[in-house]
């Protein structure tokens, strides 16, 4: 009889543990869980209105529009390593292969007289090439991800240099391949045809990682690699592939950077590797893997962009503005590890 007091009392207490209502804490974990690009969104808006508030001409639409011009490159970049760091890998030579293949493009175009078209389609193949030996380095020969693209970052820099000899190439008004620097107006905002090629990019990403068992595949892997090859994923294929697409958006990359600069340039993008990166981890995706939408990395390269704006504007110290790029960095990965230890 006894016993039977305790059981119900028991039950009782388990119900009524289990219908408690969440606590607030717990309310905000599972939507920053479920939405992982709402954390940096929320930072977006918030530095916006901060900077307004320091400068009139923050929220002038010229200005605005700079900023996003600004991100084009980077925040084309970070949408192929935001495919790699959801694999829970990372690639520290993604910048160096898509200065060399905008150098490759403007060489081939200006010196050798190959068609911009078909020097756009050299520019990507060798994009796609260089990734796939990233890619085979990481499955076949099993390096760690780390190692293999710091090694290749030297090689790819090296190579790029030895192809440049020193020079600059700088193309003739009208070339094809300085297209994505031509502005186009909407409004009274200008912008550039590489931004239109970077929203396209995420577009495409996006739906992929999201409605086709490909993305879904690089989920898996990214969250459990063992879990998923038990699933009956092929998960060196998935990773393979997830280098050759971020090959794609390299090359993109690579052709915005060359309507930026207007031409091949072996010493632009020496950063790009570490903010692509940056972009990404303040994006909101995970650099454990497995969690994080592409969406979130473009508002990480808008946030960095509109820090080193609005700082500007304010007449500080530039290097207050990679002090503040740095916090935001650290913060980024300090709620990534509290939405994956808090229990909801």
């Amino acid at each position: 009889m006894t016993t039977a007091i305790h059981d119900d009392a028991g039950s009782a207490a388990l119900e009524e543990f289990l219908n408690r209502p969440p606590s607030v804490g717990q309310r905000v974990h599972s939507v920053l869980h479920g939405q992982p690009a709402l954390s940096p969104a929320i930072v977006l808006v918030l530095a916006c209105v901060g900077f307004s508030l320091t400068s009139s001409h923050f929220y002038q639409l010229q200005n605005l529009s700079l900023v996003v011009q600004q991100a084009a490159v980077v925040g084309t970049l970070a949408a192929g390593q935001t495919l790699i760091i959801l694999t829970a890998g990372i690639d520290l030579s993604i910048g160096a292969i898509m200065v060399l293949s905008s150098l490759v493009m403007a060489t081939l175009s200006y010196q050798q007289h190959v068609p911009g078209v078909l020097a756009l389609l050299i520019g990507v193949v060798i994009a796609i090439a260089a990734q796939t030996v990233n890619g085979f380095l990481v499955t076949r020969i099993k390096l760690p991800p780390f190692i293999v693209t710091l090694g290749t970052l030297s090689i790819f820099t090296a190579i790029t240099l030895i192809y440049a000899q020193g020079q600059t190439i700088q193309l003739p008004p009208g070339a094809f391949l300085l297209w994505t620097g031509n502005t186009f107006s909407i409004g009274s905002v200008n912008l550039t045809y590489g931004v239109l090629l970077m929203v396209v990019l995420y577009l495409v990403f996006s739906y992929a990682l999201r409605f086709t068992a490909w993305g879904r595949h690089l989920y898996a892997v990214g969250d459990d690699a063992e879990a998923a090859r038990l699933a009956g994923i092929s998960v060196n294929r998935v990773l393979l592939s997830a280098y050759m697409v971020a090959g794609i958006a390299v090359a993109v990359a690579a052709w915005v950077l060359v309507g930026r600069v207007g031409g091949g340039d072996p010493n632009s993008g020496l950063n790009a590797n570490l903010e692509s990166i940056t972009a990404v981890v303040i994006g909101g995706t995970s650099l454990f893997g497995g969690r994080g939408v592409v969406l979130g990395s473009l508002i990480g390269a808008l946030i960095v962009q509109v820090f080193d704006n609005g700082l500007a504007l304010a007449g500080l110290d530039p290097n207050y503005q990679v002090l503040a790029v740095g916090i935001l960095v650290i913060a980024a990965v300090s709620v990534d590890q509290w939405i994956r230890s808090v229990k909801a």
